[in-house]
């Protein structure tokens, strides 16, 4: 297995993300492609002992900032390390991108050099969210589309599915939509659309609505919803969370276990889905840790083979 890093992305590239590569391949056998500035990236490998054979690097001369339109970076910056990092993929020359860098240019690099699947108008993000009784329910789209349309929620649905399947290996997974109240009359446009189609699919296990009341209740395994409502809501939790441990924390003196479960350095990265390739999104501050964990996931996704996994899903809604 060889992954390809953009150790050019994030707030703390290229130190931090390269020091989550070595702790990586300390404790595995695969490869890991280094892509980015050559000179930075030789100069923080030059502080470590390493299996040497491990770890290659594919210079990249040019880095897209989190500001930067990512289309159009993208188009410009053939030359920057997430487009470089992707093309590899695309090239079967590495079986997995990881990022730390601008989400819309790692989307949009994944959309024109990896391609959508087929059935897919739009690929969401998945993230992980802890539930009361240790279990984790999945959390989709949570950031990569702002604006969607009742059928890519299903769409949604099928990828959240999927992954909920192979991954984490839930049977027969539970999806509901999340919404602003359960009955079925209840929600904007969108929600009303979407739970007309989402009933309809009979192989899907749609259990109706969900609030966000119900998110840590391991109501459901699967929650769908917009990208714009899943982002506000994962930086809310992850915000209430540091609130919650640092007042505790000056209470009592201690920081209760249980906040460690919203740590994002301890999920790592998520998933795009949806696309030709695995593509892992991890939060721009993320640091080795949070890199190391990044690569995990990334390599469970491989060896669990999910893009022909989605793939064989996806024919259903085609057929």
């Amino acid at each position: 297995m060889k992954i390809a890093i953009d150790a050019m992305g994030g707030d703390f590239a290229p130190g931090e993300i390269i020091a989550g590569a070595i702790k990586w391949i300390k404790e595995n056998e695969g490869q890991l492609i280094l892509v980015g500035l050559e000179e930075q990236i030789q100069a923080e490998l030059s502080k470590y002992n390493y299996n040497f054979s491990q770890v290659n690097i594919v210079p990249a001369s040019e880095v897209i900032g989190m500001d930067e339109s990512p289309a159009t970076a993208i188009r410009r910056k053939k030359n920057s390390s997430i487009v470089v990092a992707t093309k590899l993929v695309k090239e079967q020359v590495a079986d997995a991108v990881i990022s730390c860098g601008s989400t819309g240019a790692q989307m949009a690099a994944a959309l024109f050099i990896l391609g959508r699947m087929e059935g897919i108008e739009r690929p969401p993000i998945v993230a992980a969210i802890p539930n009361a009784e240790g279990k984790i329910s999945l959390l989709i789209d949570v950031g990569a589309n702002v604006d969607c349309k009742p059928r890519q929620l299903l769409q949604f649905a099928r990828l959240g599915k999927v992954y909920a399947s192979m991954v984490m290996g839930i049977d027969n997974p539970r999806v509901a939509l999340l919404n602003n109240g359960e009955e079925e009359t209840k929600g904007n446009n969108l929600s009303l659309e979407a739970y007309a189609l989402l009933k309809d699919q009979t192989d899907l296990n749609f259990i109706g609505n969900i609030e966000g009341r119900e998110l840590f209740n391991n109501a459901s395994d699967v929650i769908v919803c917009d990208g714009f409502t899943g982002n506000i809501l994962l930086k809310t939790v992850e915000g209430m969370a540091f609130f919650m441990a640092r007042s505790i924390t000056a209470e009592l003196g201690r920081t209760p276990d249980t906040f460690n479960k919203f740590d994002y350095t301890k999920t790592g990265g998520a998933p795009l889905l949806g696309i030709n390739g695995i593509s892992i999104v991890c939060h721009g501050s993320s640091k080795r840790d949070a890199v190391f964990n990044a690569i995990k996931i990334a390599q469970d996704c491989f060896n669990k083979n999910i893009v022909k996994s989605q793939q064989n899903e996806l024919v259903k809604t085609l057929q």
